[in-house]
């Protein structure tokens, strides 16, 4: 099967993401995520590169589960401060003109209402190109600091996702009918009344009764990303997502992964293929493969330990603080992250050290490093492709923008010489349009939003 690759870049607003500490070295900027005109550039540069999407990362709360506290988190910068990703899409978007916006917003701590609001507002200034990574939140500083006291039940959050979404679709696909704006100017009639609304839901847990306050935007639904691989989230995916984020250290175990999400598609009674699979991966492009392997070699120099066990406490709600570098890990279930805790114990395909965890999440997190010349790599990810099952690749970043450079001025053209990157739209395309998810702009007939019910309309 011959499958273009989806090529998106993985980043967040914050000092150090995926690789904590390499904030320190010369050739980093990532300090400068306060900047507008670092995002700007940094649009610039993947879409003349020829990616995709520009997929924005975020978490509400404080990476505090390594040693009980926050302390190691913020003495490293490991995904804190970290801004509200959102304000900088339009300024991206106003300086290109194909390059897609993915952004992480959770579903548990505001109301569907006002979000709906405003990723319709994106889509509108995107015109078409925004999407949303729907999250349900994993952080107890997170849910402690917006009102609860602790982290509700894994599984009750994608319920309440799942009636979340509900609630959004009939906002966005019926609320407003296709031709219910006029712009008469002669009538000075905007819109026919008659053609907008109430939405009538009553819930388990929202009622939503009223219309929505926004006419219909290009693509109408935000483009649905989506990145649970548990069982739950694994059901939600098959249900909602348009393109699902993968991440495991081995194609063999992203390919159990991948299985698992198409066969819980079919069961829902969608086309299995018919759902973009990207996987999360870090790739390190030189013009030779020693080249390359010297420079993964300085950033593993520069690396956070301590930054990395950071993270994976936050990531499982495992501190491992405690535990000596040569201790196995074990699996142990929690409300938080399940599958960030699955890729390195039930998952594995070898019993995983505190060492080598903490060196193998220090550059790349959870995903796979891989590091040579444009032809290694290139190799390597048709490899992937293949082995994995998967549609496209999120690539992570260890210095921003230089690996996005390298990936870009190496690795990009070495996989259009191959066929395996297609040429940017001749005319500016939505989002949707880029990924080949909907029927052109809208979600496509068969997902599960266009056909819910509303209320029925007030006789008039």
């Amino acid at each position: 099967m011959n499958r273009k690759l989806s090529l998106n870049a993985f980043a967040m607003a914050c000092v150090g993401h995926q690789s904590p500490g390499l904030w320190a070295r010369d050739d980093d900027q990532s300090a400068d995520y306060t900047s507008l005109e670092h995002w700007i550039d940094l649009a610039r540069l993947l879409e003349d590169g020829g990616f995709d999407s520009l997929f924005l990362a975020d978490v509400l709360g404080t990476y505090d589960v390594y040693g009980g506290s926050r302390d190691e988190a913020v003495r490293v910068g490991a995904q804190v401060p970290v801004s509200d990703p959102i304000p900088a899409i339009s300024a991206m978007a106003a300086a290109t003109k194909n390059l897609g916006f993915g952004v992480t917003v959770t579903t548990t701590y505001e109301q569907p209402y006002a979000l709906a609001r405003r990723f319709t507002t994106l889509d509108h200034l995107t015109k078409g190109r925004i999407g949303w990574n729907v999250v349900t939140g994993y952080l107890d500083s997170a849910a402690k600091n917006l009102g609860f006291t602790a982290q509700i039940p894994h599984d009750e959050r994608y319920e309440i996702a799942d009636e979340y979404l509900e609630v959004c679709y009939k906002l966005w696909e019926h609320s407003w009918e296709d031709d219910a704006v006029v712009r008469d100017r002669e009538r000075g009639i905007y819109a026919d009344p008659a053609k907008v609304h109430d939405i009538g839901h009553h819930g388990q847990y929202y009622d939503v009764p009223g219309a929505f306050l926004c006419e219909p935007s290009p693509q109408r639904t935000p483009v649905i990303f989506q990145a649970g691989a548990s069982p739950r989230g694994r059901q939600f995916a098959a249900k909602h997502a348009e393109a699902i984020f993968v991440i495991g250290p081995t194609p063999a175990a992203v390919r159990r992964t991948t299985s698992a999400l198409r066969e819980e598609a079919e069961k829902a009674g969608r086309d299995p293929y018919s759902i973009k699979i990207i996987a999360g991966l870090t790739a390190i492009v030189r013009e030779s493969d020693e080249e390359a392997a010297d420079l993964l070699e300085s950033y593993r120099q520069s690396a956070s330990l301590s930054g990395a066990l950071a993270l994976f406490g936050g990531w499982t709600g495992v501190d491992l603080a405690e535990y000596p570098y040569d201790a196995p890990l074990v699996h142990i279930t929690t409300d938080a992250n399940r599958s960030a805790l699955d890729a390195f114990t039930r998952d594995a395909d070898h019993e995983w050290t505190v060492e080598e965890l903490a060196r193998w999440v220090s550059i790349g997190g959870r995903g796979p490093v891989m590091a040579g010349s444009p032809t290694t790599v290139a190799d390597t990810l048709e490899e992937w492709q293949q082995e994995a099952d998967v549609d496209g690749f999120n690539f992570m970043y260890v210095t921003r923008p230089g690996t996005f450079t390298d990936i870009v001025t190496h690795l990009v053209p070495e996989l259009r010489r191959r066929g395996l990157v297609a040429p940017a739209p001749a005319t500016p395309a939505s989002l949707r349009e880029r990924l080949g998810t909907g029927d052109g702009a809208r979600l496509s007939a068969a997902h599960y939003a266009r056909s819910l019910q509303i209320a029925a309309p007030t006789p008039r």
